[in-house]
């Protein structure tokens, strides 16, 4: 298999759409296996976090992770923040650098893991391949049973794809490729002839499961939810990530919907990667040029705009925003960057938590579809003006006076 950690850079939609739908019930839970099997396919829970703010904040780190494809590194960022900021304690792996290394691996790479698993199982079942093929995910401590099922080939329908099905264990990397001919078998690393071992039923009596499987891990993951996932990733209108994640935040309850956006917008990942964006449309870093070719994505989402902290930005100047994210164009922000009292790539990156903080929005008089969203901090007012623009709102300037400008 190629390496994890560059699949979980490449996300896609159908990935992106198996994680958006645990998003409608995050569940507290004391233990891990408080829910059990395919209940994950619409269900978030992080073992140990009971209140609902927590969970809120970890959904909406976890989900930036799997929808825009981000590091652990980004991950642990994001952790360290929300355990300070909720106040979160006794959680497991607390206390030593080794165990919050442990505990943030095993939530990102088993959310990475399952997403994925789930978005593949759709395009599996989508492309109507005669065979599944399993792969062993070339784990350097590999595990004997896994290593027995690789390249094994049967029919989508065989009961051994309801519990064999990967990920099948705690950091298990075996996947499933298709095939549509016994040729095609082989050019996957597959084996025709390959025959599943005696006694591949038989249960451990220690975990419950079939031998060689973690226990909870005995089910196909997303299998459950595979025809809503195909539904939702062929949404031409939100056939990306980021439009997946915008079209199913609107399908949440409101208040849900306006937690996890300010959640999102709070994590400090979102602003390291902004300021990076930011600095790569203006071609400059720490003041000197950035050489080399640079990659520069043409939009960032700054997540829904919300009424829950501010003022109720429903409805402004008759114009209804209901269901509107805010968004930032690299075309806007190269004409903003650069010159005396622009804004510089590092208050672009902070301007994302402080939307959330605004006391008054306007409407520009005079300009249809401009909107002002006023922020006092301090020491300073910040200015930022959006265009609509369809279903988001653009930034199209930032104005930040007071001390130190």
């Amino acid at each position: 298999m190629p390496d994890l950690a560059a699949i979980f850079r490449r996300p896609f939609p159908e990935q992106a759409a198996a994680f958006r739908l645990r998003l409608g019930n995050l569940v507290p839970t004391a233990r891990w296996d408080d829910i059990r099997r395919a209940e994950h396919d619409r269900a978030f829970m992080v073992a140990g976090a009971l209140k609902a703010d927590l969970l809120t904040d970890l959904a909406a780190a976890v989900d930036k992770a799997v929808s825009q494809g981000g590091t652990l590194e980004d991950f642990r960022r994001d952790f360290r923040a929300i355990v300070e900021r909720r106040g979160w304690h006794g959680w497991t792996g607390e206390g030593t650098k080794a165990g919050e290394a442990w505990r943030t691996r095993v939530i990102y790479r088993t959310n990475m893991a399952v997403s994925y698993a789930a978005g593949r199982m759709a395009q599996m079942v989508e492309g109507n391949f005669k065979y599944w093929v399993y792969r062993h995910g070339g784990s350097r401590e590999p595990r004997i049973q896994h290593l027995a099922w690789d390249g094994l080939a049967l029919p989508p329908d065989h009961p051994f794809w309801q519990t064999h099905a990967p990920p099948n264990g705690w950091g298990c990397s075996c996947y499933i490729v298709g095939a549509r001919t016994e040729a095609g078998i082989r050019r996957v690393g597959g084996d025709p002839a390959k025959q599943l071992p005696e006694g591949w039923q038989a249960l451990d009596a220690r975990t419950g499961a079939p031998a060689g499987i973690d226990k909870g891990w005995d089910y196909a993951p997303g299998a459950s939810a595979v025809q809503e996932l195909i539904a939702m990733a062929a949404e031409k209108s939100v056939g990306w990530p980021a439009g997946i994640a915008k079209a199913h935040m609107a399908s949440l309850p409101p208040g849900q919907a306006e937690a996890l956006a300010e959640a999102y917008r709070a994590l400090p990942s979102l602003a390291q990667d902004l300021r990076r964006w930011a600095e790569r449309v203006q071609g400059e870093r720490n003041g000197a040029p950035i050489s080399g070719p640079v990659q520069i994505e043409p939009l960032r989402t700054l997540g829904l705009v919300t009424q829950s902290a501010g003022p109720d930005t429903r409805s402004i100047g008759g114009m209804d925003l209901t269901g509107v994210d805010f968004a930032v164009a690299a075309e806007d922000l190269a004409r903003m960057l650069g010159g005396a009292g622009a804004p510089s790539a590092e208050e672009i990156a902070r301007l994302a938590s402080l939307l959330d903080q605004a006391r008054d929005v306007r409407a520009v008089q005079g300009s249809a579809g401009l909107f002002d969203w006023i922020i006092r901090t301090e020491a300073e007012e910040w200015i930022a003006r959006f265009e609509r623009r369809g279903e988001s709102l653009y930034l199209v300037d930032l104005r930040i006076s007071g001390a130190g400008r």
